[in-house]
């Protein structure tokens, strides 16, 4: 009688364990940390369609976007899809497009800014010919591959509100396996 009381103790603390796991694992699932495929190329060569990344959903309440990061957010024109680019334009900043160039201009650089994009391929260009201001928590991002890239170029900035995280953690392949600290 003391091995099967013995054991129902055992198998009710699995089961508490196992159900507290589950319900640990949804709460990091839901409020920290989202899963989330690549697909396409308008990211290549730096993230590939297949992949599988992990997006911190929690930096951006305790510190701002900043330039260079990789964020996913709902698209603007239809919240229901989630896009993957990079952050090129920050809130008050007007961003300028021409002759293959991405320039910067703010109140630390009221003449422009060309953007050192050591990211980007050497040879690759920026097309386009486009000067976007950036109001309030508005932001300007496009694509690593620029030649495929549906981005800000096209259907225009980016709420805040949209942006569900910055890119942490490349989690497949496994022989691609990085963490991204920007």
């Amino acid at each position: 009688m003391n091995f099967l009381k013995s054991f129902f103790k055992s198998f009710w603390d699995i089961i508490k364990v196992a159900a507290l796991a589950l319900v640990l694992a949804g709460l990091v699932r839901y409020f920290l940390v989202q899963p989330f495929f690549v697909e396409g190329a308008s990211m290549e060569p730096n993230f590939e369609s297949g992949e599988y990344l992990l997006i911190d959903e929690v930096s951006y309440y305790f510190k701002p976007v900043a330039r260079g990061e990789v964020v996913v957010f709902h698209y603007p024109l239809d919240t229901s899809k989630y896009y993957i680019k990079r952050v090129i334009g920050l809130p008050g900043e007007t961003v300028e497009i021409k002759k293959n160039k991405v320039i910067v201009y703010n109140d630390k650089n009221p003449d422009g800014l060309v953007l050192d994009e050591n990211y980007l391929p050497k040879n690759l260009a920026t097309d386009g010919q486009i000067k976007q201001k950036l109001g309030k928590d508005e932001y300007f991002v496009m694509g690593d591959n620029r030649p495929v890239s549906y981005d800000s170029r096209r259907w225009g900035i980016l709420p805040k509100n949209d942006i569900v995280g910055r890119v942490w953690l490349r989690a497949w392949p496994i022989a691609k396996a990085a963490v991204f600290s920007y």
